[in-house]
C-alpha cells in the first residue's frame, strides 16, 4: 500500500467516525467500521460488501456462526470473534434491560429481544421468559434444545419453575430456523396447554414468540387464527 493510499484509507475512516457519532451511516459502513478495528491496515470495504453478499444483510453477518464467518476469503479469527463479540453484548445489553425495568412490557423490545435471543441457532430452542412486577425479567431459561424443526416442551416443569421463582407472567419463545412459516397448529395447541396449567396457579402467559429464519417475530396473541387456539 503507498503513502498515498494509507493516508485515503486514514481520512475514509476518519469520516467514517464523524458519520458515526452523527448517525448517519449506512448499514454495511457501520460494518465497515467495525472491520477497520478487526483490520486496521486494509481497505474492507470490498470485505463488508463480500460479508453482506454472502450472508444477506448486517443483522445476518452478525448472528453467523464461527465456521460460516472464517470461510469468507479475509475473515481470520480475530476478526471472527470481533464480530461475534458485537452480537453477544447486544444480546448482554437486552437482557440487562429486561431485568432492570418494565421493557418487556414494550411490544418492539420485546421482539427485539426474542430475535436477538434465537434468530442465530442452527437448530430450534424453546425459551421461557419468567417474569417478576412490572413485567421484569426474573430468569430466561433455555427449557429444551432441539432438531432443525422441532424442540420438546413440558408443561408441568414451566409451570413448576414459574412456582419457585414467584413469577407472575410467562413468555414463551421458539425459533424455525430453516423456516419462515408462522405458528403451527401443535405450537398453538401446545400454547394453550401451557397456558391452561399456568392458569390454574394464578400465572399469566403474556404471549409466545416465534422467530422465523428470515427475523420476522410473530406473536401468537396477534395471529388471526387466535380465536381457533383456545388462549384466553
Amino acid at each position: 500500500m503507498s503513502n498515498t493510499d494509507s493516508l485515503f484509507h486514514s481520512g475514509h475512516r476518519t469520516r467514517l467516525k464523524e458519520k458515526l457519532l452523527q448517525d448517519k451511516l449506512a448499514g454495511y459502513e457501520l460494518l465497515e467500521l467495525l472491520l477497520a478495528y478487526a483490520i486496521p491496515r486494509r481497505d474492507v470495504r470490498p470485505l463488508a460488501h463480500r460479508l453482506i453478499e454472502k450472508f444477506g444483510s448486517v443483522y445476518s453477518v452478525l448472528r453467523a456462526p464461527y465456521d460460516d464467518l472464517i470461510s469468507v476469503s479475509g475473515i481470520g479469527h480475530n476478526t471472527a470473534v470481533i464480530i461475534i463479540l458485537a452480537h453477544k453484548l447486544i444480546s448482554v445489553s437486552y437482557a440487562e434491560r429486561a431485568k432492570a425495568g418494565t421493557y418487556l412490557a414494550d411490544d418492539k423490545f420485546v421482539r427485539d429481544y426474542c430475535r436477538n435471543l434465537v434468530s442465530d441457532k442452527s437448530v430450534e430452542e424453546f425459551h421461557v421468559l419468567y417474569l417478576g412486577n412490572d413485567s421484569r425479567l426474573l430468569l430466561d431459561e433455555t427449557h429444551s434444545h432441539g432438531t432443525i424443526d422441532e424442540s420438546a416442551v413440558y408443561p408441568r416443569e414451566i409451570s413448576r419453575k414459574a412456582l419457585q421463582l414467584n413469577a407472575i407472567g410467562v413468555i414463551l419463545v421458539h425459533n424455525h430456523p430453516i423456516s419462515e412459516n408462522n405458528f403451527s397448529h401443535t405450537d398453538v395447541e401446545l400454547t394453550a396447554l401451557i397456558e391452561d396449567r399456568l392458569n390454574s396457579f394464578g400465572i399469566s402467559l403474556v404471549d409466545h414468540f416465534l422467530v422465523a429464519s428470515n427475523g420476522v417475530v410473530y406473536s401468537l396473541r396477534a395471529s388471526p387464527w387466535l380465536r381457533k387456539s383456545g388462549l384466553k
